[in-house]
């Protein structure tokens, strides 16, 4: 029988459904500031998924903070090294989550630019501009939100 037949009786399978996969929040806490924030659906965020809790120390650079983890994973294609600020990135350079919630050192007017592209692994749920209180050495916490 012709291909083109054969395809035409087979059904097509159907993409999952985004709403398939059940959602995944965590609690990012530095300092005494905790912001939640739900993960794309990203290699980057299934890795940082499985290797909840993460425990580091906070460091502060510019309007931003960053910490390690013990994640490693290498650059997505989607990475970007301008983002938003409620954005939650991954540094694969440096195997650190890197949060900012204002302009860095190196950022242009008007922009929120990382050291280099990063993968976007979360979206923030609150406002992280709270952040801006945390000071370098204090502790720092990636978990899994309760419920």
């Amino acid at each position: 029988m012709p291909t083109n037949i054969l395809r035409a009786r087979s059904p097509k399978p159907t993409p999952p459904s985004p709403r398939a996969r059940p959602r995944r929040e965590v609690v990012i806490t530095a300092g005494s500031v905790r912001v939640r924030a739900e993960l794309l659906a990203t290699t980057t965020a299934d890795r940082i998924w499985a290797a909840l809790p993460i425990h580091s120390t906070a460091e502060t650079w510019g309007d931003c903070i960053h910490f390690e983890t013990p994640v490693e994973t290498g650059r997505e294609r989607g990475a970007k090294r301008t983002i938003t600020a409620r954005e939650v990135c991954y540094w694969s350079e440096d195997d650190r989550v890197i949060i900012a919630f204002g302009p860095t050192p190196i950022s242009g007017a008007g922009e929120i630019r990382l050291p280099s592209p990063c993968n976007v692994w979360a979206r923030a749920l609150d406002d992280v501009a709270a952040l801006a209180a945390v000071t370098p050495g204090e502790r720092a916490s990636i978990v899994r939100a309760a419920g």
